[in-house]
């Protein structure tokens, strides 16, 4: 065998054993459904509100739970009812293991959703569930935290309150590990609560 022909079959195995590296490696991070944010992961950042019982609520408190995170307002036509509903089928689905996730509902229109009023919304969907609100001031901070855009409009129907439609998933070491667009099919967060809760 000549040098050429030996350079060349070690160029193709090296090649081959780069992309089966490779390809590993990707299959392993892809193994999640959702959107991944990049590693290291960032820390969720922390916020502070009073529940509708009086309480104040931290997300430092959910430590060793699965947060899944999501911004809206009890007047919502149509996305936030529909996520809710979703969240609620996800964590039917994972049976026993949905006591370790926590599924939290912020305003995203604190002028009209008391923390009772927003708290009894959410239960509608499931009695775990938690609601939030707060003052603009204060929740305009967690807002721009979590990079949640938010604007009202004046429509036929009434006030809307266009806003950032994104669930995100907080791991139980308060880092953002995953997001979910609206509409994601049930069954992607299902895999994804599934895989994090072995």
């Amino acid at each position: 065998m000549n040098t050429k022909t030996l350079r060349t079959g070690v160029f193709v195995f090296a090649i081959v054993v780069i992309s089966i590296t490779v390809a590993f490696l990707f299959s392993s991070q892809s193994g999640f459904r959702g959107t991944t944010y990049n590693e290291p992961f960032p820390p969720a950042p922390n916020f502070e509100l009073a529940h509708a019982n009086g309480d104040l609520f931290r997300l430092n408190d959910q430590r060793e739970k699965i947060v899944l995170l999501f911004f809206g307002y009890t007047s919502c036509p149509d996305v936030c009812p529909t996520t809710l509903a979703e969240l609620n089928q996800a964590l039917q689905k994972i049976g026993k293991k949905a006591e370790s996730v926590q599924v939290i509902l912020i305003s995203v229109d604190p002028e009209r959703d008391t923390p009772q009023k927003i708290q009894e919304y959410v239960e509608r969907f499931n009695p775990s569930f938690i609601g939030l609100s707060g003052s603009m001031g204060t929740l305009q901070k967690i807002w721009d935290d979590y990079g949640i855009f938010r604007e009202t409009v004046e429509s036929d129907a009434g006030l809307i309150v266009n806003h950032t439609a994104r669930v995100i998933l907080i791991d139980k070491d308060v880092k953002m590990r995953l997001s979910y667009g609206f509409d994601t099919p049930v069954e992607d967060i299902v895999h994804d609560l599934d895989l994090l809760l072995k």
